[in-house]
């Protein structure tokens, strides 16, 4: 969809305000059939290994970006799917596109956003405890990173948004790219304008291709998995910057996707707090579950959901650090 009106607002080219209402008709005529992620492995759009290591990250509100290049590639589906892995006590906040104000963030403006009022209180009942908005509580969706759509986020509210992971927010969103490369490109570039250590916040990023099998019908791959990993500073305040690491990348040949998670469990057990081996362990463990399911068929959403609850009753919480 082209721009048709020009506003002074997040970014040079807008579409014209969009009430409420037809957001939300927007919203749910564009958004695809919910699938499980259990349903995304038995039909090979991923496997079990990278799935459960998703589970891990995403448990523990890690950003997550799903990226491909074409429109029905698949990446609102496996955002999704993936999502369903955040804990009950997790509260999720999906952004209002080009009418997002923030005014419900209270760094909002500590992150470069200028506020159009006062901010509105943030609290949302579960049982009777309030979720309340903050770095340790709550994952921020964005539909899409792009300006396509008014339901999509661009500009400010698309910088605001990854700033906010970098004092410790969940977030969540899809981008129209085929490549690591082709992920960092818009963000970096303007109107959005994220510098190169505020792109090391994006977490988990997987790229999704789609194309046509030997049936001749259209097949959605995860084709290659990396991790963002953020800049720091070592033990004498010296900035620490580190590529990011290719977790899995797909062997098209052997139409397969090989694993290199190991060679940065250490990293991952450090930021998520636990040890590295117990990361392994929990992987593997969580990898047969999502195998097992998958090859049972059970892969309807409720039981896919009842099976992450119930493993989650048996697993003792751990603390989250960005």
């Amino acid at each position: 969809m082209k721009c048709i009106l020009s506003r002074q607002r997040a970014s040079p080219c807008h579409h014209p305000r969009v009430e409420d209402d037809a957001l939300t008709f927007l919203r749910a005529s564009t958004a695809p059939p919910r699938r499980s992620i259990v349903e995304l492995i038995a039909t090979g759009v991923l496997d079990a290994d990278l799935a459960a290591l998703a589970w891990i990250l995403v448990e523990a509100r890690l950003p997550l970006i799903v990226a491909g290049l074409r429109r029905g590639a698949g990446k609102t589906t496996i955002l999704e799917a993936l999502l369903d892995f955040l804990p009950p006590t997790t509260r999720r906040i999906d952004l209002a596109g080009e009418t997002e104000t923030f005014d419900w963030l209270p760094e909002a403006e500590a992150l470069g956003w200028s506020r159009s009022g006062p901010g509105a209180p943030a609290a949302i009942p579960v049982g009777s405890a309030p979720i309340p908005v903050g770095p340790a509580s709550t994952f921020l969706v964005a539909a899409e990173l792009s300006e396509h759509l008014p339901i999509y986020t661009w500009g400010r509210a698309a910088r605001t948004l990854v700033r906010a992971a970098s004092i410790g927010y969940g977030i969540g969103a899809t981008l129209h790219a085929d490549r690591l490369e082709d992920v960092h490109a818009p963000l970096r570039a303007r109107p959005v304008g994220l510098t190169d250590d505020e792109l090391t916040y994006l977490g988990l990023i997987l790229i999704v291709r789609a194309d046509r099998g030997p049936n001749g019908q259209v097949r959605r791959q995860v084709v290659a998995a990396h991790y963002a990993r953020p800049v720091g500073r070592d033990e004498h305040g010296h900035t620490q910057r580190l590529p990011p690491a290719v977790l899995a990348h797909r062997d098209v040949a052997a139409d397969r996707l090989d694993h290199f998670e190991w060679g940065v469990m250490p990293e991952l057990a450090i930021r998520l707090r636990r040890k590295a081996g117990d990361l392994e362990r929990e992987q593997a463990e969580r990898s047969a579950i999502l195998a097992r399911l998958a090859s049972e068929g059970a892969i309807d959403l409720a039981t896919v959901r009842a099976a992450i609850a119930s493993h989650r009753s048996t697993t003792p919480a751990d603390a989250h650090v960005h």
